[in-house]
Formats: C-alpha cells, structure tokens, sequence
C-alpha cells in the first residue's frame, strides 16, 4: 500500500531553517492536495499548511510569513520551506496527502507518513 515518506528533519537554533520533503512510496503516484501537520510529545495533530490541486495555499498563523508549502509535480514532491525557526516549532511534522495513479487508474485518499522530527534549541 502506498504510503508518503518525509525527510529534512533534524535539530537546529532557533532563527535557524529546514526544509521538510514528502514523496510517495511508489513513483506512479502524483499528488492532488497535500499539507503538513505537526504533534507535539503524542498530542493531537494541528495542521501547519496546505496546497491544493490547483496551488491554493493557507498557512495556520504562527507560521505565516514564516514557513511556506509548495510542489514540484515534475519531481512529485511537497516540500515545506521553515525560516526563523522558534523553539515551539519544535514537533514531529507529518505530511499527508490525497493521491492519483492516473495510468493505472488508482486513486487513495488520506495517506500519511510516518513524521520527521524537527527539533529548534533556544
């Protein structure tokens, strides 16, 4: 079964950056709308940032003008820009996303990774 898998992760300063990057498990699979979440030691996961389809973009408020999610369809990838990083960044960030399979006519809805654990130091 497909499944996303993140990178990018890591422990920086604060002020410091990372780029998060999300792909599928299968190359055939192209993505539809995707976002990025985060959970903080097992709480509730909150939603960081969205694209969709047709590249519509929010961004939850903390992070506006901070962190900024784009794609690359040639690449299949979603990728999450994090500048000036603060140490309540500090999360496991999963990615999720609704994926097609346009040659094999597969369509899956909801599919997850497994998270990356991004870690900012005051």
């Amino acid at each position: 079964q497909v499944r996303l898998v993140e990178s990018g992760g890591g422990l920086v300063q604060a002020g410091e950056f990372l780029r998060l990057s999300c792909v599928a498990s299968e190359e055939s699979y192209q993505f539809n709308g995707a976002g990025w979440y985060r959970a903080v030691d097992g709480k509730e996961r909150e939603a960081v940032a969205s694209i969709s389809r047709d590249g519509r973009i929010s961004a939850r408020d903390s992070v506006e003008g901070r962190f900024t999610i784009s794609r690359d369809n040639s690449k299949k990838t979603v990728y999450l820009q994090m500048n000036s990083l603060k140490p309540e960044d500090t999360a496991v960030y999963y990615c999720a996303a609704d994926l097609a399979d346009p040659v094999n006519g597969r369509v899956e809805i909801g599919v997850w990774g497994q998270g990356t654990q991004v870690t900012v130091s005051s």
